[in-house]
């Protein structure tokens, strides 16, 4: 009885099997093949340089490895284009001693996207992100680790708007 039970089990483990796809992308490749996604010019009153080509190629390679869209500069079924807005340091936390204890970093997004196969999907938003440091450190000695964690964030953010639909 045990020998039949088990090779029940065996068969149906075996016989089924269930796939799951966890990029998350709803895109109709049918329809849908590329997308254009400029450059994010930095036009912030603070500028951290390298922040401009580190968050369009982030966008970019996101794009690359989560789809099967063709991604170019210009003229794709789908757009994407905005610029860096702000990015901003903001005291916190007073401490004892009368001064900050933390600091906060702040980067701001407006993203334009323009579906061009499905016009209704379009639209205009800002992306924000955040991360805070001890203020006893200097913002030039933590602000690439944060930078790549606020750009991933965002990053994940547009996408999942655009063409994951969460």
């Amino acid at each position: 009885m045990k020998k039949i039970y088990l090779i029940l089990v065996l068969g149906l483990l075996t016989g089924c099997s269930i796939s799951y796809k966890f990029n998350g992308a709803s895109i109709d490749y049918s329809t849908t093949h590329s997308i254009a996604i400029a450059d994010f010019p930095n036009n912030a009153a603070l500028v951290h340089p390298p922040l401009s080509n580190q968050l369009s190629e982030a966008i970019r390679d996101l794009y690359i490895r989560q789809t099967r869209l063709q991604v170019n500069r210009k003229g794709g079924d789908l757009e994407l284009e905005g610029e860096i807005i702000g990015y901003d340091l903001t005291p916190m936390g007073i401490s004892a001693s009368g001064y900050s204890a933390e600091t906060k970093l702040t980067l701001s997004i407006r993203v334009r996207y323009t579906n061009n196969i499905n016009p209704d999907e379009s639209f205009e938003k800002t992306y924000s992100a955040y991360q805070t440091f001890d203020s006893s450190q200097m913002l030039t000695d933590v602000q690439d680790a944060l930078c790549e964690t606020m750009v991933k964030e965002i990053s994940e953010s547009i996408y999942n708007d655009t063409v994951a639909k969460w």
